[in-house]
């Protein structure tokens, strides 16, 4: 135990005050934005779970989000003060769909808080793929636009890989281009996509403990999944430091009864599988960190309405976990701010 410690204690020391190789002043920039310092654990230090209640301590992703986007808008101000231009998102909608209407519009407002000027150009869902192309190859080469990201899903008759490709690597503020991805898998300085952002984000400010842990990642999308995983797993010595954890990935095809074995033996499960009560409390170690990145519409028979929900029964789950996310008000949050944070990386032109 005590060799352990003292390799997470090196680990955390060395981490934090490694830089990167000299010359490369834009990365080490990139790096302080995107790494600031380690902060103090959220909650009690001694024990994650409420001694009031004795259940887990809910992580509240909206109290995290102002933390992130009170220092952008901090480093914005700084941007602007010294002579640059502010930092400019576009963001172009396709189609009617209800839930990506309501996320834009959060991210349009979030941006106008910050100081980083923004708007939406809006498509039908009978766009043609080529004009989307054509849109996209003009907002490129615009010099007021600083970071542009195309709104998923999109219609089925376009392909999202080949829309996400064609947004400049250096203003793609969502990560999804093949040479973002493919630095993210490379450990290197890269666009990191918004989501797997906020959880990596939400597990450092927390204070939960990745360096030598067993995690469970439930959804293997490379958008969120995938992504979550890399940031994991990865080397805390690179040039974009990762968490050190070992990782399992599971999926839709994962029998419930191996994903049980695997998430029993956590201490961290992230789960992006888009299925509402995936995660039990019998599927939980005691104290494990279990952070929900699942977004479920359903009908609630008691009021007749439509509520969100996650992937976790949480109500049970909160009372045997030591720290958990909720839905909504978790996650989410905190993936608007990282977005931001995106877009001021891209301004600043911190990693092409």
């Amino acid at each position: 135990m005590a060799a352990a410690a003292a390799a997470a204690a090196a680990f955390s020391s060395s981490s934090s005050s490694s830089v990167l190789r000299p010359g490369l002043a834009p990365l080490r920039r990139w790096r302080a934005l995107s790494h600031p310092a380690p902060r103090p654990a959220y909650g009690t230090s001694s024990s994650p779970r409420s001694a009031a209640s004795d259940e887990a301590t809910i992580i509240s992703g909206t109290k995290l989000a102002k933390q992130v986007l009170k220092e952008v808008q901090r480093d914005v101000e700084s941007w602007i003060s010294c002579g640059n231009k502010r930092p400019h998102l576009t963001v172009i909608l396709v189609g009617d769909n209800p839930a990506s209407h309501i996320y834009v519009r959060n991210k349009i407002k979030a941006a106008a808080a910050v100081g980083i000027s923004s708007e939406i150009i809006l498509r039908p869902k009978d766009i043609s793929q080529e004009e989307l192309l054509d849109m996209t190859v003009k907002l490129n080469k615009d010099s007021t636009v600083s970071g542009l990201l195309v709104q998923l899903p999109l219609p089925d008759h376009i392909d999202e890989r080949t829309v996400c490709n064609a947004i400049a690597p250096e203003k793609d503020v969502d990560g999804f281009h093949i040479l973002n991805i493919g630095r993210l898998c490379l450990d290197q300085p890269s666009v990191i996509p918004a989501t797997a952002a906020a959880v990596w984000e939400i597990i450092k400010r927390t204070g939960i403990q990745t360096f030598g842990k067993n995690v469970v990642v439930a959804g293997r999308s490379k958008n969120v999944g995938m992504p979550i995983s890399m940031l994991l797993h990865t080397d805390g010595e690179h040039e974009r430091p990762g968490g050190d954890a070992t990782v399992t990935i599971t999926h839709r095809y994962t029998p419930k009864e191996q994903l049980k074995i695997h998430t029993q033996l956590a201490d961290i499960v992230i789960v992006a599988a888009g299925i509402p009560k995936l995660i039990t409390t019998d599927m939980v170690k005691e104290g494990a960190a279990v952070i929900d990145v699942g977004i479920n519409h359903i009908h609630d028979p008691l009021t007749g309405k439509t509520k969100l929900v996650g992937d976790v029964d949480f109500e049970e789950v909160k009372k045997k976990a030591g720290f958990i996310t909720p839905v909504p008000g978790g996650v989410g949050p905190m993936t608007v701010a990282m977005l931001l944070k995106n877009t001021l990386i891209v301004a600043k032109k911190l990693i092409y």
